[in-house]
């Protein structure tokens, strides 16, 4: 039997359902997609009270202090000179499960981080993975029910992630860190964090570079083991918190060193591949890390439900200095973030003493639920300037962003390699590593369909054949023949 039509909820047909419309391949993406923005609302509403994704958190502040000058790139304020320190709360989380899941699953961690600095609150919303698993965002919802529970079941579904995954190669790149050892970090401080996404500088004579910023643990790298994971899960699921309330309560506070990559608009051209797709990172060789700072947490919250579960984020908060891309994740998340917490924590989460910015607020916003900041009896609205505004480019000195192309779907994998990024990472494990996520792929892998093992197979062979043997070899040892 055919499967019905896909359609909006007016009962539309939906054109494509893999591809967001965007300016040219590379986008960025056109607001009129009606499909994708009530995708992404949807999404967003599905549940209540709790974050659809990054449910289970921990939080604290520090500071954020220069140490290398980087105001060749930039003139965000943050950065003006060495030593300047600048206010910040970070929020540590797993992805995919619910606030009462454990801490040692298997899953990306979210790294988020706002900086509260004198031209408002800049916030720069990343994981522990420089890469994500898709790179449009059009199919996020998709792939996030995949992590989640079965509909009929209620129960998380091996098959529902592995079909997914087998359905889309872009995702294995990601995949391949997260059945690696550093899929299950032991605890938040000894975990590096990025921002994952290009996004983009601005110097004082209005000149543009790419960026993507790294966070480097100076605790060091740890993981636990699929063994001790799963022990901690069940004897102590709030590990990750535990660890790092108690460092910061005892003043073992955790440090992260701060480093950026940067590309030219020049070197973005002309390179081999698109340095706006999420599912890839940029060769160190070619654009090394430079240093910037020190990322320092010091101080607990006092309250986890008014610091940790309503601190609101969105990656929609940049200050003068620092921008955007065409990365079409990004392009996404720039309305979704800010539309799920006028959701889940209401119209006026920004004046909540956690998400205030620590500098003056001027805004015609009146009204809503809890607005406890009125602004009295200003007025709630601006004046036009009769004579006209004069203007300049995008806003806070950066220059026109040339966009060309025709207004379309465009299919990245019909053009772009998902497979050597992975392969390179694969390459890189040592080999015990390599041999851990042979076993942790077989897990999941052992419990799904012979069509969905051969699909996921397949990309394993393409990225190295030693990957795909070595998933096979260790599904064999589960009793599953996927030869």
């Amino acid at each position: 039997m055919n499967d019905p039509i896909l359609t909006t909820a007016s009962g539309i047909p939906v054109a494509d359902n893999q591809n967001s419309l965007s300016a040219g391949p590379r986008g960025p993406l056109l607001l009129q997609d009606f499909h994708l923005i009530e995708k992404l609302q949807h999404f967003n509403r599905e549940r209540i009270p709790e974050r659809v994704v990054h449910a289970k958190g921990s939080g604290a502040y520090g500071v954020f202090t220069v140490t290398h000058n980087i105001t060749p790139y930039t003139k965000a304020k943050l950065f003006q000179h060495v030593g300047k320190k600048t206010e910040v709360f970070v929020r540590f989380s797993t992805v995919g499960g619910e606030r009462g899941s454990a801490d040692t699953e298997r899953d990306p961690r979210g790294f988020a981080i706002r900086f509260y600095t004198e031209d408002g609150n800049w916030d720069l919303a990343g994981n522990n993975t420089p890469m994500f698993f898709i790179k449009d965002p059009i199919k996020f919802p998709d792939f996030v029910h995949t992590q989640k529970r079965c509909p009929r079941s209620n129960l998380k579904s091996p098959t529902m992630m592995w079909d997914f995954w087998s359905q889309a190669p872009e995702s294995l790149h990601q995949v391949t860190m997260l059945f690696s050892d550093r899929g299950t970090p032991d605890g938040y401080r000894h975990m590096d964090g990025f921002g994952s996404h290009t996004f983009s500088l601005v110097n004082a004579a209005g000149e543009r570079v790419w960026v993507k910023y790294h966070f480097k643990t100076q605790q060091g790298i740890r993981n636990l083991g699929a063994a001790e994971a799963q022990r901690l899960a069940g004897t102590d699921p709030d590990y990750a918190q535990r660890d790092l309330f108690e460092a910061i309560a005892r003043g073992d506070f955790p440090r992260w060193d701060v480093f950026i990559q940067v590309m030219t608009e020049a070197q973005a051209a002309a390179l081999a591949f698109n340095p706006f797709d999420l599912t890839k990172v940029w060769p160190h060789a070619q654009f090394p890390r430079i240093p910037v700072g020190v990322l320092e947490l010091n101080r607990n919250p006092d309250n986890y439900h008014a610091e940790v579960e309503q601190v609101a984020f969105s990656p929609a908060n940049v200050v003068p200095g620092l921008g955007f891309s065409p990365d079409k994740m990004l392009q996404g998340r720039l309305f979704a973030y800010h539309d799920a917490q006028l959701y889940r924590v209401g119209t006026n989460h920004q004046q909540l003493p956690v998400n205030r910015p620590r500098c003056p607020v001027h805004h015609q916003q009146r009204d809503g639920t809890m607005a406890f900041a009125n602004f009295d009896g200003k007025p709630n609205y601006a004046t036009v300037e009769s004579g006209g505004t004069n203007p300049r480019a995008m806003g806070h000195g950066e220059p026109p962003l040339a966009i060309s192309g025709d207004a379309a779907r465009y299919d990245a994998r019909s053009h772009e390699d998902d497979y050597w990024q992975a392969g390179l990472l694969f390459r890189l494990l040592p080999a015990q590593e390599k041999q851990n996520l042979f076993d942790n792929i077989a897990g999941g892998l052992s419990q799904v369909s012979a069509e969905i093992q051969q699909r996921q197979l397949a990309h394993f062979d393409k990225a190295d054949a030693a990957y795909g043997k070595g998933v096979r070899a260790a599904l064999k040892a589960r009793g599953v023949n996927a030869d």
